[in-house]
């Protein structure tokens, strides 16, 4: 249960920190903190949480993450279920605390809410093929990151780092594509919010990263095995 509380509240954190800095602090003329600091503050959010509970529950914040360490043989299969539905829940939880402090602005009108989306719902109007391939390729790496960083043989203590910079990485190649989604709870928190478009386009932001991760999964396992 602590396992899963911790991963509630890290994905919380995680859309909080990530989707709000998006919401609340991107579109500012001048000010604004934009795409570069939109990837900043998802990489800040990952690093953050991985030395606050990465002892706990390994600090996976992401389906996507559960399954490509599972399929690369780092975690255990009735764990998974478990930890996608605290991480699903922790993702609205912070998409709700995001709506509620969004709101409170006069004039407030939902928008996009950091949704994923492609076409017209994609920032630069890319195709839906381009977003597949973007989020397959993005949450390939990722999990070949995370598997690396967090091997036994990697160097101790720097695993946060390298993957929440890997995730600012990722951000700043695809928020012009598709927003940057590469973890279906994140989608699926601001999609709930904003509905209708966001709802219809929420299966390619869960189908496209958990093909990435099990393919990353396959292809480090054979790469870097830990009995090795």
């Amino acid at each position: 249960m602590k396992k899963l509380v911790s991963e509630f509240i890290g994905t919380l954190w995680l859309v909080l920190g990530g989707c709000g800095s998006a919401v609340l602090a991107a579109a500012y003329p001048e000010l604004g903190i934009g795409f570069a600091g939109v990837s900043i503050a998802f990489g800040l959010t990952v690093v953050t949480m991985a030395y606050a509970i990465g002892h706990i529950s390994g600090c996976h914040l992401n389906p996507a993450v559960s399954i490509g360490l599972w399929i690369g043989g780092r975690f255990d299969k009735k764990d998974l279920l478990p930890y996608i539905v605290a991480q699903v829940l922790g993702g609205i939880a912070g998409a709700g605390i995001l709506y509620l402090i969004a709101s409170g602005k006069s004039g407030f009108e939902i928008g996009g809410f950091a949704a994923n989306g492609f076409g017209e719902h994609s920032p630069g109007g890319y195709t839906m093929q381009s977003a597949l391939i973007t989020e397959v390729v993005m949450t390939f790496m990722f999990l070949i990151i995370i598997l690396g960083a967090t091997h036994s043989k990697a160097p101790k203590g720097f695993a946060g780092l390298a993957i929440g910079l890997g995730l600012t990485l990722i951000h700043l190649i695809s928020i012009p594509v598709t927003n940057t989604s590469v973890n279906p709870a994140r989608s699926t928190s601001q999609a709930l919010f904003v509905g209708s478009w966001a709802i219809e386009q929420l299966w390619l932001f869960w189908i496209a990263p958990i093909i990435g991760a099990i393919l990353a999964g396959i292809v480090y396992k054979f790469i870097s095995s830990e009995e090795e």
